[in-house]
């Protein structure tokens, strides 16, 4: 009986440790997947702070997208406002905006929800807000290592966007004073769109 006993757990041990390799391999080809038809600018992790999870920006793939590193503190604050408005308007259209709070410029003492909470009962932000992150200089985040190497522009304030099409090329950088709601960016935004389906 104990040698049953002993032989049956050998079994099962190796069964556990197939099935673990198994789904490694299905999880690796699956990551390998996705990062293959993911456009390369946007293999990078980040922190949503609806979720609290690390995420990629894989998730935002095949749209267009609006990246601004964000602050509560900045005189340009207010453009929470028509940021969330060009994203409602256009969001079924496969635009995202995206929210980077950054202390990068000094002008962000909140911190995880405490920025959440701010941008939503100020301004009524609901589009997508990662966790604090650097977005100039040696401890910039490689997302915007990468949107600087491609630009030659690293956010010069709070409030710097970049726009990039759903094929991950950057179309345009707009500086902190061209506001989401000018003719230019809106311009380029309608450009970069799905059109609308004639009825």
């Amino acid at each position: 009986m104990g040698f049953f006993i002993h032989r049956l757990t050998l079994v099962v041990s190796v069964l556990v440790v197939l099935v673990q390799i198994m789904f490694t391999s299905a999880v690796a080809q699956d990551n390998a997947s996705t990062a293959h038809n993911c456009p390369s600018v946007l293999q990078y992790d980040v922190t949503l702070l609806e979720s609290s999870k690390p995420t990629t920006l894989c998730d935002f793939k095949g749209q267009t997208l609006l990246v601004v590193n964000i602050a509560s503190g900045c005189g340009f604050t207010p453009q929470l406002k028509p940021l969330e408005a060009l994203y409602q308007k256009y969001k079924d259209r496969g635009l995202v905006v995206i929210g980077f709070p950054s202390n990068s410029f000094y002008q962000e003492s909140l911190e995880g929800q405490e920025i959440a909470s701010f941008c939503q009962l100020k301004y009524g932000v609901n589009f997508p807000i990662t966790a604090k992150t650097p977005v100039t200089g040696e401890n910039a985040h490689p997302f915007f290592k990468r949107l600087a190497n491609e630009t030659d522009q690293a956010p010069q304030w709070n409030f710097f966007k970049y726009l990039i099409s759903p094929q991950g090329k950057v179309i345009e950088v707009f500086s902190s004073k061209i506001t989401p709601d000018s003719k230019e960016l809106v311009m380029l935004v309608e450009q970069a769109l799905t059109p609308v389906t004639q009825q």
